[in-house]
């Protein structure tokens, strides 16, 4: 049966050959899984380590940044952790923990890295013109007031009431002509 050593040395050299680590990360996490074992050889039970609480001053440094959930660290950019160790979005990161939209969820070194690389491809005059091409369209355009609309309200159709029923005014009785005498209907026609 293989001695306490020898399972620390096995478990942690499977270990590092995942994961590239330092000499004292090396060292630390044999004193864990020794520890761990010999805990476990005498019949102690093992609690998780619960990760400490960060400060954002101790998350983000000059040259890495520290997830705040794992405590894992030695990252430049912390968009890629989250999104696959934790399933989270920067936004999500960021309300959880309270930081502010000006802190980066990046190491700072990287982010001067990156500003440099970019100046010197001259990225930034290409959207500075870009920028006083677009001022120049917004000036010679008028501004256009927004007008909302407000979304129409279908209208409830009301049926409409019954109409009262009106009693046509009686008809004043015709008075019929009196018959014309037959000599003032010849005279007439004779006239013609």
């Amino acid at each position: 049966m293989p001695t306490l050593l020898e399972l620390t040395a096995d478990i942690v050299s499977a270990h590092v050959s995942n994961k590239q680590m330092t000499s004292d990360e090396m060292l630390q996490e044999l004193q864990k899984v020794h520890a761990s074992l010999k805990s476990l050889e005498s019949g102690a039970s093992i609690e998780p380590e619960q990760p400490k609480q960060l400060t954002i001053k101790q998350a983000f440094k000059k040259d890495e940044v520290i997830c705040m959930i794992c405590s894992k660290g030695g990252f430049k950019t912390l968009k890629r952790h989250l999104a696959l160790a934790h399933d989270l979005k920067p936004g999500q990161y960021r309300k959880q923990f309270n930081i502010p939209s000006s802190i980066s969820l990046t190491a700072k070194s990287y982010s001067e890295s990156r500003r440099q690389m970019a100046v010197d491809k001259g990225l930034g005059e290409g959207l500075a013109k870009a920028r006083e091409l677009r001022a120049a369209k917004v000036k010679e355009k008028a501004p256009v007031p927004v007008v909302r609309v407000k979304p129409a309200v279908p209208a409830v159709k009301v049926k409409a009431a019954i109409p009262a029923v009106r009693k046509k005014a009686a008809v004043p009785a015709v008075k019929h002509k009196a018959a014309v005498p037959a000599k003032v209907q010849e005279a007439r026609l004779g006239k013609q």
